[in-house]
């Protein structure tokens, strides 16, 4: 990717704050490249080992790209950002951090796992291998509340979304809530299940190449996104492996259905629980397969039986 302005990776923020300078302003149809800085801001390594998790310096963690200032975006418009191209870095890494993810409970210790991929695949382990599906986790604007807002909630104006399908090829509209937008984008992975219930996917540094446009008062609350093929990794061929929660809280039943899918790694493909736990993050997809049944609602996670080798 070259021949595009650039916003290198030392041009980076911590948190949503709209009273930032830019790194870079553009008109609508320009194209940036980002240099994209992993999850971890750079303290973690190829050669890292769990230990190293527990020496993480969360306020480095998360690190976001920018801010590109917009011309002409106002309040109420919808910042147009289309995904053109990622470029990553060939390694990266997944973990386990304490006090973080959907079972936090269940997995109160450290551990982290690095993964390689080229070509089309992520070699996880070689037993298992991913499509390559790169993705932003973090993409979004700067919020009209003053002050300094974390990276790691999602927000009405985008951020860390973690949606899996923002792919090149994407067209993603974001709400426009301050002048110029004050768009970041980071947190790039080479590859993730629907849900990310680990806390992580696989976390790597990426180069992003995207164009800008707009779209004139819309008053669009949230995010919206143009998918241009189907959704998720092609890895049907084998069918799935499905494990499922049942019950009147969503996100209890989202826990059991990983939980179930934990204990299936373990008994049927000799994975330990901390590794399952990071494959359920990397590669399995959570459905919310029935809202309507009232009191109990279902919650299914889906493993293609495909990524084992």
């Amino acid at each position: 990717m070259s021949g595009y302005r650039t916003i290198h990776g030392d041009r980076v923020h911590f948190g949503w704050d709209n009273s930032l300078a830019p790194a870079l302003t553009v008109a609508p149809g320009e194209e940036v490249e980002f240099e994209v800085v992993d999850a971890s801001g750079g303290q973690l390594s190829q050669g890292s080992g769990t230990e190293d998790v527990g020496r993480l310096d969360f306020g480095r963690v998360n690190p976001v790209t920018g801010p590109v200032y917009v011309e002409g975006a106002e309040p109420g418009d919808s910042l147009v950002v289309e995904i053109l191209g990622l470029e990553g870095s060939g390694w990266g890494w997944s973990a386990i951090i304490p006090g973080f993810g959907l079972l936090a409970e269940d997995f109160p210790d450290p551990f982290l796992h690095i993964s390689h991929y080229e070509g089309n695949h992520v070699d996880v382990t070689p037993e298992v291998r991913l499509p390559l599906r790169p993705f932003p986790g973090t993409i979004g604007a700067a919020p009209a509340e003053p002050g300094l807002h974390p990276v790691v909630p999602p927000r009405e104006v985008g951020g860390n979304m973690d949606i899996r399908d923002l792919v090149a090829g994407t067209r993603l509209y974001l709400p426009v809530r301050v002048p110029g937008a004050l768009f970041s984008v980071g947190d790039t992975h080479a590859a993730q299940g629907d849900g990310e219930v680990c806390g992580t996917a696989v976390e790597t540094a990426m180069r992003v190449r995207l164009r800008f446009g707009l779209e004139r008062a819309t008053a669009q609350r949230f995010p919206r996104f143009v998918l241009a093929g189907a959704p998720g990794p092609q890895v049907a061929e084998k069918g799935y492996q499905v494990t499922t929660g049942i019950g009147p809280d969503l996100m209890l039943a989202a826990k059991d259905a990983v939980r179930g899918m934990i204990d299936l790694l373990d008994r049927e493909y000799h994975v330990e629980p901390p590794l399952a736990y990071v494959l359920c993050s990397v590669a399995a997809d959570l459905k919310i397969s029935e809202v309507v049944d009232a009191p109990n609602w279902v919650v299914s996670a889906y493993l293609p039986r495909a990524i084992f080798r």
